[in-house]
């Protein structure tokens, strides 16, 4: 696949953060039997890699915008361009060894996300997208899976834990999803979610409370393969709300359905 300079600068920005987590993850594994643990470890894992990806992106274009979730927001003196970036997303599976984390980087133009590239050093899995030109999988080009009805799907979900979201509107979204797919899944990294959809591995996903780091890749991704994205209601407000519904065009609406759901009377 031919990738333009700027998708090129991100794939190089995300392979080499990905080399330095790729080192950490071997070393958090270790520490796991420390007394300590591994928690301070994995924050500066996390912030060096965010200063890999910055350096890199800043270098080849150092008049955009920067937001990331490590660091204060950087305005550029563009003023229409914007990196959007994840240093590692999948923060609790790194901490804990397991290998289902992901670098992701967005490239934003006047408000809309253009480019998303999601890196798995762990499983070596690159996902590359820019407006018009498809996604790809390791230069595979990728597509939304084709299944119409929720009974035949596997869907994706966030789940809220200690401290953050509403546990009980969610138990009432699960309930209603689970009655209605063949499976439902929680692997832990928001962007890599989006990707499996992207890829086909997911028919759907579903999630509340996140940033705009965790979800611009993966957006971009689904859109270039064939797939669809909204906030909850169905709208356009996904960055502003935090809420994300994916698919492909049939699968995305029935989740949208379901999810908004009332709750049942007892």
């Amino acid at each position: 696949m031919a990738r333009s300079a700027l998708l090129n600068v991100m794939v190089q920005a995300a392979l080499k953060a990905g080399k330095t987590l790729s080192r950490d993850f071997g070393e958090v594994q270790n520490l796991q039997v420390s007394v300590k643990g591994p928690s301070d470890f994995v924050s500066q894992a996390d912030i060096k890699a965010e200063r890999t990806v910055r350096d890199e992106l800043l270098k080849a274009r150092p008049t955009y915008g920067f937001l990331g979730e490590e660091s204060e927001e950087i305005i550029g003196t563009d003023g229409a361009h914007r990196w959007i970036v994840d240093p590692l997303d999948g923060t609790t599976n790194f901490l804990h060894g397991i290998p289902q984390f992901a670098v992701s980087i967005a490239l934003e133009r006047n408000g809309e996300v253009v480019a998303g590239v999601v890196f798995n050093p762990a499983t070596d899995e690159l996902y590359t997208a820019e407006r018009g030109g498809g996604a790809f999988l390791n230069d595979r080009r990728i597509r939304v899976a084709a299944r119409k009805v929720l009974s035949d799907c596997v869907v994706g979900c966030g789940l809220p834990h200690l401290g953050r979201g509403n546990h009980g509107k969610f138990l009432v979204e699960l309930r209603h999803v689970m009655g209605e797919v063949a499976g439902v899944r929680r692997m832990g990294a928001a962007s890599l979610d989006l990707a499996y959809v992207a890829a086909g591995r997911l028919d759907g996903f579903w999630e509340t409370a996140l940033s705009p780091w965790d979800m611009a890749a993966g957006l971009v991704l689904i859109r270039e393969a064939g797939g669809y994205s909204s906030d909850m209601s169905g709208g356009n407000e996904i960055f502003s709300t935090g809420n994300v519904v994916a698919g492909n065009e049939y699968i995305h609406r029935a989740l949208v359905e379901t999810v908004n759901r009332p709750i049942p009377k007892l």
